[in-house]
């Protein structure tokens, strides 16, 4: 078993509780009371680089990370330094997240929000909007064929965003099938947490035309940030380097302003 399995595993059995207090005709009708979404995609058409700013508490590769006793604090933070969207990690097993910050979050700041998680079913897809997230990470890797397009699609047909995340040649390709919008490409291999630098420049070329490029891990700065968008990054999602560095609005201010002024 992979990592990325064991980590869905633990996903599906936590989903269980979840599904149990709050059934999907429930969790639909809660959808009602949910303001439309915002669209995070003007963020990522320059000028500069658009941050996707973490809540991020740990990780499988790195452990702890940062207390991060109030979500909203480093949010509004984030916001201050003017990220196109912010990333709120919403598994607990690995990362210390929850749905609870999301919401948090989105009572506190009018950035559009990722939620941030490992999405293989409708009722999580269901759940970030209704938790009020714009946009939804999903990871090829974790999913196959038609349950990636299904999950698509209902993101789509409910008004967020999409971020698709790829690793490799096999997965770019299979997201190419998408009308994609946003398209991740993670240098951390998810099956062994390794992170490979090389990643993006060799599968940014395989990217669709009209898909928005954000690069993902091991970015510790702007000098990172610069490299990426030299390979045709219109974005970035950071979260270990923002939680640690100890001025988290500065940081995304910093990365933001990278192509600023120059042709997108």
């Amino acid at each position: 078993m992979t990592v990325l399995d064991d980590i869905v595993a633990g996903v599906r059995e936590d989903l269980a509780e979840r599904e149990a207090l709050v059934p999907l005709a429930e969790l639909r009708a809660r959808l009602g009371d949910v303001a439309p979404a915002l669209d995070p995609l003007p963020g990522f058409r320059g000028p500069g680089t658009g941050v996707i700013a973490e809540v991020k508490r740990r990780s499988p590769s790195k452990g702890h990370l940062a207390d991060i006793p109030d979500p909203v604090a480093l949010a509004q933070q984030y916001a201050a330094g003017g990220a196109a969207a912010i990333s709120v990690l919403t598994e607990q097993r690995r990362f210390g997240g929850s749905l609870g910050d999301l919401v948090a979050v989105r009572a506190a700041v009018d950035v559009p929000l990722l939620r941030k998680d490992f999405v293989v079913t409708d009722y999580q897809v269901l759940e970030a909007r209704a938790a009020g997230a714009d946009l939804v990470l999903l990871i090829v890797a974790a999913l196959d064929d038609p349950t990636l397009h299904r999950l698509h699609d209902l993101a789509r047909d409910l008004g967020m965003t999409v971020l698709v995340e790829v690793h490799d040649e096999a997965e770019t390709e299979r997201a190419a099938a998408l009308d994609l919008q946003l398209l991740g490409v993670n240098a951390r291999d998810l099956k062994t947490l390794e992170v490979h630098a090389d990643t993006f420049g060799r599968l940014a070329p395989l990217a669709p035309a009209g898909a928005l490029l954000v690069a993902e891990s091991g970015i510790g700065g702007v000098a990172d940030v610069e490299r990426y968008t030299g390979e045709g990054a219109h974005g970035v999602l950071v979260g270990e380097t923002l939680v640690k560095g100890g001025d988290p609005a500065g940081a995304v201010r910093a990365m933001a302003a990278v192509g600023t002024g120059a042709a997108r």
